[in-house]
């Protein structure tokens, strides 16, 4: 059977700490006897005890830490796994260009990247970029892949997977930081988007750098409703709707490292390593 880490961590401290209690117990006897300055050398003994065990524990701490760090690391990712399993299968349902959700995951990590997000917000951006159409599941696949135009009815069932998504996301622990796009990335710079009609920075931040990246790749790539429009143009638009449908600082942002971020849009096995920037 297994020791617990915290079983193994106070075995070995004690151990170590009655073994030298002992020998520096017999060793002091032996060199002092019944010297006067005995006290004193007791004093320093135990100094050397504080600082011997101060160092056992920091070393003991981090190796527990360390081992901690990579069985989280090892959770997080097979809970990226399982979620990539689940976002291919849900690319497939919308009859989505390739690596749609994986595309525009790491587009949107690296606009974020260079607008300064790290760390935990990072790390929930990028999972809900990967999740942001998880909502279209409720939607019935009549509307979903619906080759013309939406009636009213049915733009207003489709609308209704932005909160979808939002609700489904935050009955997951560790997705509950992560939704923020799948719930508000329809959400528009001057008011006019939905489901809460959120203005300016109101809009959660990593909505804002995702809706440049899905604006960018739901123009440059082909749909059941529309073909891919030329590169060109497609930076035409956002310069245009910039201020209005998009934030103009993060448009400004992606314009200017685009090279780089449309880079992380190609497929793993054939990406180049994006540059220092993004790193």
């Amino acid at each position: 059977m297994t020791k617990r880490p915290q079983l193994r961590t106070v075995v070995l401290y004690v151990s170590v700490s009655a073994l030298w209690i002992w020998f520096s117990d017999h060793a002091l006897n032996a060199v002092a006897g019944d010297r006067a300055d005995l006290p004193f050398l007791q004093s320093i003994k135990g100094w050397f005890f504080v600082l011997g065990t101060g160092a056992l524990l920091y070393w003991m701490l981090g190796r527990d830490m360390r081992r901690l760090q990579q069985a989280t690391q090892r959770l997080l990712n097979g809970q990226e796994q399982a979620l990539r399993v689940l976002v291919s299968a849900i690319d497939i349902r919308h009859k989505e260009t390739g690596d749609h959700s994986g595309r525009v995951m790491r587009m949107a990590t690296g606009l974020a990247r260079v607008a300064g997000v790290h760390g935990d917000a990072l790390r929930n951006l990028s999972f809900g970029a990967l999740l942001h159409d998880i909502g279209k599941l409720a939607v019935p696949d009549a509307i979903l892949v619906k080759p013309g135009r939406l009636d009213e009815g049915e733009i207003a069932v489709m609308r209704q997977h932005a909160r979808f998504g939002g609700d489904m996301l935050q009955r997951v622990d560790f997705l509950r930081g992560a939704s923020d796009i799948p719930y508000s990335h329809h959400e528009r710079w001057d008011g006019a988007g939905y489901p809460a009609g959120l203005r300016g920075e109101a809009i959660p931040l990593a909505a804002r750098i995702f809706s440049v990246v899905d604006i960018w790749d739901a123009l440059i790539s082909p749909r059941v409703y529309k073909p891919a429009w030329p590169e060109a143009d497609v930076l035409d638009y956002l310069r245009k709707v910039a201020g209005s449908q998009l934030d103009p600082r993060l448009v400004a942002l992606f314009i200017e490292h685009y090279d780089d971020i449309k880079a992380l849009g190609e497929p793993p096995e054939t990406a180049e390593p994006p540059r220092a920037a993004l790193s």
